[in-house]
């Protein structure tokens, strides 16, 4: 099984390969050039695995939440290569991406969606997988419930806003923090594994990003204030 992930949902633009057992991965900060690298990286990886285009059994996009830009661009060009090559499409939610690659347990992962409002989901890991306890959603810092009992880790920008505003609020939950957690591609894979494994893919021309705002288009003066 050869799996191609693709990830640009933040300024971070990222590929990975996924076998059964192996991940193959290249990431580089693309800031607001994704469009402009993305094929050109995935062409890269695909030639140092030795692997051609029509030897992939599916291709999974980090469908969001994050930069309204990013995950488009990962959702056009996943459908137009599950278009061409006839390939089930595998969308990854960018929040559980995060908390694949965490290496804990119990994560709290949370964005900072601008406009003073979070992205933000809560996961357990299960025998295979996540179990999600609160899926993402947007909402204010205030809104994000307490987890029960201790042991998480809270992860994404997010934990940067206010001057860390949310690590103060959940610290008798929380092990460990870090707002330096994007999603990457190898995350993505990997979650795209175990949906090919299930059969869950979805037809290329169906797939779409996961947007939690309904405000797509932002102003000039907004995009110049908030960086998206």
């Amino acid at each position: 099984m050869y799996l191609l992930a693709l990830e640009t949902s933040s300024e971070f633009c990222s590929v990975a390969l996924a076998t059964e057992e192996d991940c193959l991965s290249r990431e580089t900060k693309a800031g607001q050039q994704h469009s402009a690298v993305l094929l050109p990286m995935v062409d890269a990886l695909l030639a140092e695995a030795g692997v051609a285009r029509r030897q992939l059994d599916g291709i999974a996009f980090g469908a969001g939440p994050g930069s309204f830009t990013g995950v488009r661009i990962a959702c056009a060009v996943a459908q137009g290569m599950g278009l061409g090559l006839g390939l089930p499409l595998y969308p990854v939610a960018t929040l559980e991406a995060i908390a694949e690659m965490s290496g804990h347990n119990r994560v709290i992962a949370a964005l900072d969606a601008r406009l003073d409002e979070i992205y933000a989901a809560v996961y357990q890991r299960a025998q295979e997988g996540w179990e999600c306890l609160l899926a993402p959603g947007l909402m204010t810092l205030d809104a994000l419930p307490e987890p029960q009992g201790g042991g998480w880790a809270g992860l994404g920008s997010a934990f940067a806003m206010r001057d860390g505003e949310l690590s103060r609020r959940l610290a008798a939950h929380l092990a460990w923090s870090t707002a330096a957690a994007n999603a990457e591609a190898e995350g993505v894979a990997r979650l795209a594994r175990l949906m090919a494994r299930r059969g869950v893919g979805v037809d290329a021309a169906l797939a779409h990003p996961l947007y939690l705002r309904d405000k797509v288009a932002l102003t000039v003066a907004e995009r110049t204030g908030q960086g998206r």
